[in-house]
């Protein structure tokens, strides 16, 4: 663990080091990597520190104890060793979870694409259900959201929405949420009371910056058209709306939310960054034959990771086996039980995994 202790250490004096040089400050691209950085050791710094003064804690009340003769001073040491020698294993493992490969884009905002699946009208009901939950768990934890695009079913639900979350650690609190999720429920058009299964897809993409992802003008190909609304009418009369195709990857964005066309070729092109920022990662992660467990279990985006049963009121993630029953406060974005047990399963899979590469060493 000592040898944990001085490396934290070391590298988070580097890190100050490097925010203070001014070719860093100057450097967006590389003060934005290094503050993630500083952030991310901030935390294993101060474990360090208070590991430190724990572990001394036990070496001072130990060799005290071996020359203290006075009752009262020995009862004082003997609290002080039992306490710290609680603490100092704890701390220890704290360390090693602190010290986990680190996501480098757990610290981003994010763009989440949500869609409605098998179900029709019943899927876009459910889909709108799930975008009152993912925006009010980002409520309770301080951050803001904007929509970028939606689609309005006719029933008043969401055919899809893509919408931008922002705050420190976004991507790191809904990762969790992608893939397939399914609700168990009697829809309000079924007469005879039969519960209907229906899904919605989810896509968590950390937003990328541009100094990231470049993206040519002769890579795009741009089409401007008039904004429709439900039925296909026009909704204005100037070409507001604008499609971005990427030629290189295929990829297809479109907006038609804002009535400036500016806003939304802007709107557009953030969720085409995103994008194609999220195929790269993915593409680096399969040549390192890595699995993205720490977003959908397999990588695949069909996996279903969810149920949400209305008739007995309970939530079940398949991923880790965990139900939750506080279904109605669920549904409003109390997240945060899903959220600490996926990452704690995680952290424990990781460890093991660690545990067992030492060991073949």
């Amino acid at each position: 663990m000592e040898r944990l202790v001085s490396q934290i250490e070391r590298s988070f004096a580097d890190v100050e080091q490097e925010l203070a040089d001014p070719a860093v400050l100057n450097d967006h691209q590389r003060l934005a990597e290094v503050g993630r950085t500083h952030r991310r050791l901030q935390t294993a710094h101060e474990l360090a520190r208070r590991w430190r003064a724990a572990s001394q804690t036990v070496q001072d009340a130990e060799q005290g104890l071996e020359s203290e003769s006075d009752p009262e001073v020995r009862a004082y040491l003997l609290e002080e060793l039992e306490a710290s020698k609680l603490e100092v294993p704890a701390l220890e493992e704290e360390l090693r979870i602190a010290m986990l490969e680190h996501d480098p884009a757990d610290d981003r905002n994010v763009i989440i694409e949500l869609r409605g699946g098998t179900g029709g009208e019943e899927a876009a009901l459910f889909a709108a259900d799930l975008y009152k939950m993912l925006t009010g768990y980002a409520d309770r934890l301080g951050f803001k959201h904007q929509v970028l695009t939606s689609d309005a079913s006719d029933s008043g639900g969401l055919k899809d929405i893509s919408f931008e979350i922002t705050g420190d650690g976004a991507y790191s609190a809904f990762k969790w949420e992608s893939g397939v999720h399914r609700v168990q429920r009697v829809p309000s058009t079924e007469t005879q009371g039969r519960i209907h299964t229906s899904t919605a897809t989810v896509a968590v993409l950390p937003e990328a910056e541009e100094v990231e992802v470049s993206v040519e003008l002769k890579d795009l190909k741009i089409d401007v058209y008039r904004a429709t609304g439900p039925g296909g009418q026009s909704v204005n009369t100037t070409d507001s709306a604008v499609r971005i195709t990427h030629l290189p990857t295929g990829v297809v964005v479109a907006c038609q939310d804002e009535r400036s066309q500016l806003q939304n070729r802007e709107r557009a092109m953030k969720i085409l960054r995103a994008r194609i920022y999220e195929a790269e990662r993915e593409r680096l992660a399969a040549e390192q034959a890595a699995t993205r467990k720490s977003q959908i279990g397999t990588g695949a985006r069909s996996e279903k990771i969810r149920t949400y049963n209305y008739p007995q009121s309970r939530v079940t993630d398949h991923r880790i086996k965990f139900t939750s029953h506080d279904f109605e406060q669920i549904m409003i974005g109390a997240l945060e039980p899903f959220t600490s047990a996926l990452q704690a399963d995680w952290n424990r899979q990781q460890l093991e995994e660690a545990a067992s590469s030492h060991a073949d060493d």
